[in-house]
Parts: structure tokens; sequence; C-alpha cells
């Protein structure tokens, strides 16, 4: 008899609370990642919506609740490691991911790291940068790119290790519509799943299949989010529980969050 497999990510009752706050910026979270799945997240400034990134990759630590990775739970910072091998995060700033010398150089270091020859690590590199058309780039001192290419290139990063999901916080910010044609194409090819935070709702249309919200510290899905002046969302409609129970029941008075964390600007 075939089981099902459990979902790629979970979280159970997340809450997270920074030091010296009054209420917890998430709260009582309850998500999955199935393998495939594309995820368009949303929320005004200082919503938690970084915040529950690094959640999730272990940069910060839940305050309750537990997070589990295709099943195992993550606890210790070892428990981390297998995770951060198989979901890749795309951080806001291009400048925060990339370090090396080259472009070459940047792409090799991650299958490097994981004990891959460097004829091997230069080989994948140089497949990664061909599917994304960037081997013009390969020799190019990475801090003398353009923020589009700097921005692909951290892509190419990530992609080169294979993941099986990735976290891409705002993904579009800063970037000319060249770069950002090309990003929706490449998104739109990869049969991966994935979790991307946007304001950019014609980004969002192309490449997510699903909306979720942070309010008010809840994560929300929606089938029919809509804007209010343009920055306010209004969730209109909520996550059931799993097994089938029923949502839960939430007012739409928009609230703005106090933004505790200076990193968590999306």
């Amino acid at each position: 008899m075939s089981t099902t497999p459990p979902p790629l990510l979970e979280l159970q009752k997340i809450s997270f609370t920074y030091p010296g706050a009054r209420r917890p910026v998430l709260a009582d979270i309850e998500f999955s990642l199935e393998e495939h799945q594309k995820i368009g997240l949303i929320g005004t400034n200082g919503s938690g919506k970084t915040t529950l990134f690094h959640l999730i990759m272990g940069l910060l630590r839940p305050t309750a609740g537990e997070l589990l990775f295709e099943g195992r739970p993550l606890r210790e910072q070892k428990d981390f490691l297998a995770l951060r091998r198989s979901i890749g995060l795309l951080f806001q700033d291009a400048d925060d991911q990339l370090f090396s010398p080259t472009v070459i150089e940047d792409v090799a270091f991650g299958p490097l790291n994981l004990g891959a020859s460097p004829a091997e690590a230069r080989e994948r590199s140089e497949k990664i940068l061909a599917e994304l058309g960037l081997t013009h780039l390969r020799d190019r001192i990475t801090h003398q790119l353009s923020g589009g290419e700097k921005k692909l290139v951290s892509l190419a990063t990530i992609l080169v290790m294979e993941p099986k999901a990735l976290l891409l916080d705002e993904p579009t910010n800063n970037l000319d519509a060249e770069t950002r044609t090309r990003l929706i194409e490449i998104l739109e090819g990869l049969d991966l799943a994935y979790i991307l935070i946007s304001h950019d709702w014609d980004f969002l249309a192309h490449t997510s299949r699903e909306i979720f919200a942070i309010d008010k510290g809840r994560l929300l899905r929606s089938e029919n989010v809509y804007f209010h002046n343009h920055r306010h969302f209004h969730p209109c409609g909520d996550i059931p529980h799993k097994h089938g129970g029923q949502p839960h029941g939430h007012d739409h008075e928009h609230e703005h969050h106090h933004h505790h964390d200076q990193n968590d600007d999306s």
C-alpha cells in the first residue's frame, strides 16, 4: 500500500515575537508546502514576511510551535543543514548573496562546499549559467555587475544546488524591465516549489498559483485579495484547518504593524 509522502515543509502553530515586543509578529502559523507548489506571499511592510522566511531557514528560532522538513522536526541548528541543502533562499539584496571575485567562482562555491570536485563544480556551474542565459557573465567581476545581472547570478548560485524549493524575497525589487521579464520566464520554467514575496501583482499573476497574505500576525490564504489605496490589503479568505476543519473567522480591519526587525523590510 502506497503512503502519501509528508509535505516538503510544514509549520505547526509557529509563533514569533521579537525581544522586547509587546505582541508577536507571527502567531499560530499553520502552513505546509508541497512539491511543485508555487505560492505568492503578500503583506504590508513589517508584517513578518521576511521573518517567516528566516524562521523556515533556521536564521531565527520560533517562540512557539514546530517546523518539519520532509516530516522530520527541525529543532537544532544541525537539523537545518539538510533543509538548507534542499531549500534555497534568494535574499532581497543580491550583495548579501554574492561574495566571490568572479561569477563562475560564486556559482561554483555551493557545490564545492558540499564536497563536489573542482571539475564537477565548474561543470555544474557552466551548465546552470548556460540554462539561465548567463554564460557571457562567467568571468565577470561580480561586484561590477548591474543590479539585474547580480539578481540572476544570485539565482544561479541557488539553482546550481538542485534545490527542491525556493524562497524568493522581493525578487523584482529595483529590476529593469528586461531582467524582470527574464526572471518570470525562468520561474515559469522551474519544476520545483517556491514561495515568493512580492508587491508586484503583475509578477505574481505570472508566477504564482496561490496567494497567501500575512495580516495581524496570521497567515491567510485567499482566492480574492483586493487592495485598498494600492497599499493596504484586505484578505478575503482564510486557511481552512487541516483535515477538513472550518476556517477561522477574522475581521477585515487593517492594522499596521510595528516594524520590529530592521531586516524585515518586505
